[in-house]
């Protein structure tokens, strides 16, 4: 089952919407540190605070990095018309899969077999 033209460009405009939204929390996220870079705490333990924020906020802010590559290497395989396939086993991945994760590039049966997978080498 092959996604049709319109659900190709209403996932291509989800996906170019998500990536704006993230470049722009990024671009404020990296003023805001800025200019907490710029403030100097007497109180030790307010400092430790303040480095522990921007130590999550670095965490965010590369998992967001992440993603926006995740979602241009989406784009680029709805360029190449093989948005939608498996990578793994080659099939159709779902429209309800897509819909709940874009970016996604394997179908949930082989998804599910990876994760198996990485759970058993694990144990």
């Amino acid at each position: 089952m092959a996604l049709t033209k319109t659900q190709l460009e209403a996932f291509e405009k989800q996906l170019m919407d998500w990536k704006s939204e993230l470049e722009i929390g990024q671009s404020v996220n990296v003023q805001a540190m800025h200019e907490q870079e710029q403030t100097s705490f007497p109180d030790p333990t307010d400092q430790a605070s303040m480095e522990t924020d921007r130590n999550f906020e670095l965490r965010i802010k590369d998992r967001e990095r992440k993603l926006i590559k995740k979602i241009n290497q989406a784009l680029e395989r709805i360029k190449a018309g093989e948005f939608g396939e498996c990578d793994s086993c080659g099939g159709d991945i779902s429209v309800k899969r897509l819909q709940a994760r874009p970016v996604t590039t394997q179908c949930i049966e082989c998804k599910t077999a990876q994760e198996q997978e990485e759970r058993t080498r694990l144990d």
